[in-house]
Parts: structure tokens; sequence; C-alpha cells
């Protein structure tokens, strides 16, 4: 079996810490390569039994009927798996899957990963389909992996109208999940996040059932008070120094304030308060944080070449998809779901709003190729990040406005139009299939912008190309 490491960063946000009363859990999508093809598509309602055959690694599950219809980022070629990575169902429950993160060597001899198990691949289509709220997502996924196993460490989110949860894998059968606080949010990058587990309170705690018993018998709490999830089943290596922990540090940046500049401190909590209310705009700008402002910017004038790469930033070539998965709680049930989708390099393009509550997306969307083309939106959002980040490595000062500007005006253009279409809804209930139309005209427009970048970008870059020659003047 191949192992595919998507070294994903998520962020979570309670109700009560986003600025519109939303649930929010959101992820980027970072492939191990630069380029793999992504669709954005809607998977109908299935009232027939089915069964899920993973053409990753064999793994295998009946499945019950009545499958609700959600919305899913497949890959383009489904050779080696499907890897539907997040979606939204019918019932306004969300779900992204998964967050690559590493166990323990001691706790993966006591319990290995199973080769066949349900992973990454797998977990979206076999899990958001059958569930109706947050907790009921968690109990289901633990349940299969108690009983399959998994082929991965992994952190999986889920979300309704009124809770997030985030799920960790350690082993191949054991696991813990927390609720999030409503007023609370999580930065989490490829290293187990969750913390001090009270296995007296069920309201905001689920694991798997010998958890507790299973450590203690192995000796593996270093402890001698409490349950540190992290401390026990975790890695805390020097790699995790440059790899991960600078990316807590740059996301709780944007909400907290005194963070210092330790970017290597594994001190940073979990779960962090912020000091105002956040919103998908700012999400989408921390996960496209590539420490702007620091020596370890790679696009920086300040740092030496050495500081530009010392650490891994949150935006950057491996971007594939950005999802930032909004249920808000004060709204009507057909319009409270979006799913914001980008493609792409995240410091280059900006999330599209689609209400989940649809019945397709448009063409150029769900019908992603293999091979590259300016017909779709993942491929010509990676054409654009092949020219932009040259560009932006030089200063180039043209290239940088084009893009400054497409970014403010494609973020301009999804407040836009949820504030139009959730008017729409105020004066007359709109059905799923107005809300399709409704989510073609918003491409459409995000669209044109797209193409029209695509236009300038490209003669900003002709006109760097080394092989220039200009005739002089007649004397």
């Amino acid at each position: 079996m191949q192992q595919k490491q998507s070294s994903c960063t998520a962020m979570l946000v309670g109700k009560d810490a986003s600025i519109n009363h939303a649930t929010i859990i959101a992820r980027n999508e970072d492939a191990e390569g630069a380029i793999n093809p992504k669709r954005f598509i809607y998977v109908p309602f299935k009232p027939e039994k089915q069964t899920f055959k993973s053409t990753f690694n064999g793994f295998e599950l009946a499945l019950p009927g009545n499958a609700l219809g959600h919305t899913l980022t497949p890959m383009a070629e489904l050779s080696d798996g499907e890897w539907g990575e997040a979606g939204i169902n019918s019932e306004n429950v969300a779900m992204s899957a998964t967050e690559t993160e590493f166990t323990n060597a001691t706790m993966l001899g006591l319990d290995p990963l199973v080769p066949d198990g349900i992973g990454e691949e797998a977990m979206v289509s076999c899990v958001l389909p059958y569930i109706k709220t947050a907790r009921q997502g968690v109990e289901r996924l633990g349940k299969i992996i108690s009983q399959y196993g998994t082929c991965e460490s992994n952190g999986i989110a889920f979300s309704d109208p009124n809770e997030v949860w985030y799920f960790e894998t350690v082993g191949g059968h054991h696991w813990a999940a927390q609720r999030i606080p409503d007023n609370g949010y999580v930065i989490a990058p490829n290293q187990t996040g969750i913390q001090e587990i009270n296995f007296d309170d069920a309201e905001h705690f689920i694991t798997s059932p010998d958890l507790a018993d299973f450590a203690k018998k192995h000796h593996l709490n270093p402890n001698p008070e409490g349950f540190n999830f992290r401390e026990i089943f975790g890695e805390d290596l020097r790699s995790d120094r440059y790899y991960n922990t600078p990316r807590v540090w740059a996301g709780q940046r944007h909400f907290q304030k005194g963070m210092g500049d330790n970017l290597e401190s594994r001190d940073y909590p979990f779960i962090q308060y912020s000091t105002r209310k956040i919103s998908t705009s700012d999400v989408a700008m921390v996960l496209s944080d590539h420490f702007q402002g620091t020596p370890y910017d790679p696009y920086g004038t300040t740092g030496s070449a050495e500081e530009k790469t010392r650490y891994r930033c949150i935006g950057l070539n491996r971007n594939q998809e950005m999802h930032i998965l909004e249920i808000r709680s004060d709204l009507p049930k057909n319009i409270q779901a979006i799913h914001w989708i980008a493609m792409g390099m995240n410091p280059f393009n900006f999330p599209v709003p689609f209400y989940a509550n649809c019945e397709d997306t448009p063409i150029y969307f769900k019908n992603t190729t293999s091979q590259a083309t300016t017909e779709n939106w993942y491929w010509i959002n990676k054409i654009i990040d092949n020219m932009a980040d040259p560009l932006y490595a030089q200063q180039n000062q043209n290239a940088m406005t084009l893009i400054m500007n497409y970014r403010r005006a494609g973020f301009a253009l999804g407040s836009r139009q949820v504030a139009k279409i959730d008017i729409k809804n105020e004066k007359n209930f709109l059905t799923s299939q107005q809300l399709t139309k409704l989510n073609q005209e918003t491409a459409d427009q995000a669209w044109q912008m797209t193409k029209n970048l695509l236009t300038d970008l490209t003669q900003v870059a002709a006109e760097c190309l080394t092989l220039q020659f200009e005739k002089g003047g007649e004397m």
C-alpha cells in the first residue's frame, strides 16, 4: 500500500467565537506533491444500501441505506482512491477528514496500524452521509475504527449548527474526541493536539471504550495526575519545531496579543480563546499565512536565505484545495450551511461560497481533468500559481498588485453574494434548485475574474522572460 501523507493545516471555531454565531471547520488539503487535481461535486441522496470498496488499500464496509446528499471534494482520478476530504450533508452536518498526525512508536508497537483499515481516503464517504449531528459523526467513526481499525494516525473535524468536535486516532484502534468550547478555536498542524481528557465529562469528551485502561495496563501515562492525550500518545520530535509548532504560532498570532516570536514552543495550548470575533475571511487568511511580516517569509525582504526556508508555512505550493465549512446557527435551515472552497496556493486565491443545500456544482468545479487545462477551476488556479510564485520571489510589484487586487475583489464577491442570497431567502424561501442557480451565478463571476487574472499575469510574466531583445534606434 502506498501511504499518502496529506500534511494539512486545520482550523476549528466555536459558534460564540465566530463573528456571526456560526460553527466553522476548515482545512488546507495539502498533497505530498505540488499537483493533485481535485473536484468539487454534489452527491445526491441514495435510498439503497451500498458497499464502500477502497481502491487505495482494500478497505471494505457495508453501508446502510438512505445516504444523505452532501458536497464532496474527491480526486479527479479515482484509481488510487476517492479521498473525499470534506463536505456538508443535507442535515447541515460538516466533516473534514483528515489532518495527518503522528503517534509515538511505543503506542504503534502496542496497537499497530491496520493496513486495510479505514483511512483518510474513505472516512467522509463512510460517515458523513449517515449522521445528523456532529456527535453522531464522532460515534459512527469511533465504532468503525474500534471494529475495523485504521491505517493512519489522523485528526478529523465535525460540526453542526451548535457543536464542533475534533477526533484524533492513535494506533490502530484507539481514539479520542473533544468538543471545542463555543468560545474557543483551534489551529491544528500535523501533530496530536488534544490535551487533558476528563473521562467523567461525556458532554465534552468521547473516547474508545478501553482508552484509559489500555494506557494504565501498558504504563503509558508519564503524569502522576491527569490524562494528557497529547503527551501519552503523540510525538515531540525536533522536526516538530520546524514543521508543526510554527504553524500553531502563525495561526494563533492572528487572534492573540503578546504571542512573542517563539515559533518553536510546544507550550501553545490546543484550545485557544480569541481576543476578537473570527470570520470566514479571517480563517482564509490564516490558511494563507506564509509568515508575512517576519524574517521567515519566503517572499519577504528582511530574512536571510536560511531564515526564509527554516519553517514550514501554512500557505505553500502543496495546497490543493481549501475548504471552510460554515454552519450559521441563527439562520433558516435551507441556507445555514455554506461550503467555501478555493483551489491552488492560498496566498494567490480566494474561497468561493456555495450554499450546501444544492443539487449540483458548476461544470468547471466538478469536471476536473487529470491533465492541465484552462477550462476548470483547479488547473487555472495552479497555472496562476506557477507564474505568481517566481514573480513574488522577485518582488515583482506589478504581479503582487494584480494578486492583491484579485484577492480583495474575490473576498468582496463572496461577502456580497452571501448577503444577496440571504436577503432573497428572507423574501421568499429558496429551494435547493434555486440555490444551485445562485451558486452558479457566484461561480461564474469568480470564474471570469480568474480568467482575467490569468491574462494579466501572463502579460507580466512574459515581460520578465530572459530571452528579450529591443532594437536600438537608427543612427
